[in-house]
């Protein structure tokens, strides 16, 4: 067998049993985390807390990272072992100061989940000038991966799971130009590169951390109703998607085709959790397995070969360590 995922290799699916219609619930039957320690990015709404709440429930202690602590603490109020602490994505400083905190506690993190994401947003930059889409869906996952990295070791086996999307399949990642500096800006062609980052992010994580038995993968939840990653799409894109009528009325029979929230989570929960996984990594994973790859053009979902491209992957290690300022070493 490949000793790793580049160029799609080993994109092929396992036979889980599980398809787009499981759910979180269906997933972590019969799983039992105590002893394991998560961090869930993102998590005080939509698939993050309902993947919380799911690890939570199973056993695990499950930190609950976010920007607004109050909301995370009302939709999670009830919920055994979480604990929220605040970070913002978008803040290098809190990012930080966040895993400064965590690995002051001494405590190994067995589960590194980065789910928090942002779409349909206009062009925004963050403090060192990159755009917020790829500051927030892709280098702050980096860095984050990178300062928490000694605790990821610590666990003698961990996972990293990166959400992406199908929507990396709107654009490669530019790296002539990731930050639109000197091309029009296009929000779903930033969020298609920011997806493409993580899938690529992910594919050499796990190339490089495998040996200290960190496994990293990458995941599309699918298309979901009931999340917050529409509040700033333009009525014309929520058009264009099929989502809103002429009128600016949600098309009930496109809405209902989509998933819940707990479906969404779902294999995000497989991926943290499943025994299939605990030899292989660096996949991209859709409806509770892993994705075919998408070289045939009729073929819906899958993972696009350009995003899991070894060279690639390497330039985009050294692309994002300028990007970010700092240095990321797997050792």
């Amino acid at each position: 067998m490949a000793q790793n995922n580049f160029g799609g290799s080993l994109q092929k699916p396992l036979g889980s049993g599980f398809n787009g219609t499981s759910t979180s619930k269906d997933v972590i039957s019969g799983i039992d985390l105590a002893g394991k320690i998560a961090i869930v990015t993102g998590g005080s709404t939509g698939i993050g807390s309902e993947t919380a709440k799911t690890l939570a429930q199973a056993g695990a202690t499950v930190i609950v990272a976010a920007r607004d602590v109050a909301k995370a603490k009302q939709n999670l109020d009830g919920i055994p072992n979480v604990e929220i602490e605040h970070l913002d994505l978008m803040d290098a400083d809190s990012i930080d100061n966040f895993a400064r905190k965590f690995l002051a506690s001494g405590r190994p993190l067995h589960l590194l989940i980065n789910n928090a994401g942002i779409m349909f947003v206009p062009l925004r930059r963050d403090a060192k000038g990159n755009e917020s889409q790829l500051a927030t869906n892709y280098l702050a996952t980096f860095r984050l991966t990178a300062r928490l990295w000694d605790a990821l070791k610590r666990a003698s086996g961990a996972r990293v799971i990166n959400v992406s999307s199908l929507g990396h399949q709107f654009a490669a990642f530019n790296f002539d130009d990731p930050n639109f500096e000197h091309r029009e800006y296009d929000t779903l062609q930033a969020y298609g590169q920011s997806k493409t980052a993580v899938n690529l992010f992910s594919v050499e994580l796990d190339d490089r951390a495998k040996t200290f038995g960190v496994r990293a993968y990458s995941v599309h939840p699918g298309n979901i109703w009931g999340t917050e990653l529409t509040r700033e799409a333009p009525l014309k894109i929520l058009q264009q998607f099929g989502f809103m009528d002429a009128d600016g009325n949600p098309v009930p029979t496109v809405i209902e085709s989509l998933k819940t929230v707990p479906q969404g989570a779902a294999t995000t929960i497989w991926a943290a959790t499943s025994p299939l996984l605990e030899a292989i990594g660096g996949l991209y994973l859709e409806d509770g397995d892993v994705a075919e790859l998408a070289v045939d053009p009729s073929l819906a979902n899958g993972v696009k070969p350009y995003s899991l491209d070894e060279g690639s992957a390497k330039r985009l290690w050294k692309v994002s360590e300028g990007l970010t300022g700092i240095t990321f070493n797997v050792d």
